[in-house]
């Protein structure tokens, strides 16, 4: 799946080209001997972020890589998935995305309108496998599950500053559970600020 933004809706046929300044969202895998992945990607089109879209990467790339640190034997992803929540709106409040003086319960109910999507699933013979499973099951070890982070902010949402409207960040890794740590499969894949406009810019 690809998307890029701004635009109304993901996942349907859009008669629109990239435009210089927008970010693509790529949303792929592939399989292997049966088993899948799933990984997702955020660039500029043009191989340089502009700095609401540096701010906002930033960001969801800090949260994310925490998420991902707790992805642990004894954890569950729906703990996993309060934390992301409490860390974004930490993050909303740091960009002035919220408002300061806002209550927490607010902030955390902006965290989950702007990333409306758990922090993950578990991973297999299929992308969602299986969706049967509860996310308030205890991680064991040698289980593999995606951890994802994203903020998306719609064009029309006249209560974020305007430099972020109609931006949206996802990154999307996978993970294989173990005694010593969260193993990220998808490591290869670059997803580092800067190595991410290095890229860019060498094509």
């Amino acid at each position: 799946m690809i998307e890029f933004y701004d635009f109304p809706k993901p996942n349907t046929s859009h008669p629109w080209s990239c435009q210089d300044g927008e970010m693509v969202l790529l949303d792929g895998g592939c399989e292997y001997f049966g088993y899948v992945s799933d990984v997702t990607r955020t660039w500029p089109i043009n191989g340089r972020f502009t700095g609401p879209q540096s701010e906002l990467y930033q960001a969801i790339l800090d949260v994310q890589k925490s998420c991902l640190s707790l992805c642990m034997p004894g954890i569950t992803l729906d703990g996993i998935y309060a934390y992301m929540l409490a860390l974004i709106s930490k993050k909303l409040s740091e960009l002035g995305i919220a408002n300061a003086g806002s209550k927490q319960l607010d902030v955390y109910k902006g965290a989950r309108k702007l990333c409306p999507h758990h922090v993950g699933h578990y991973l297999g013979m299929d992308v969602h496998d299986t969706p049967d499973m509860p996310r308030s099951l205890v991680l064991p070890p040698h289980n593999a599950l995606l951890c994802t982070s994203g903020i998306y902010i719609p064009e029309d949402e006249m209560s974020v500053p305007q430099k972020f409207r109609g931006l949206g960040v996802r990154i999307e890794d996978d993970v294989l559970v173990t005694e010593e740590g969260p193993v990220v499969l998808s490591a290869s894949c670059p997803k580092e600020l800067l190595d991410i406009q290095e890229i860019c810019l060498r094509s």
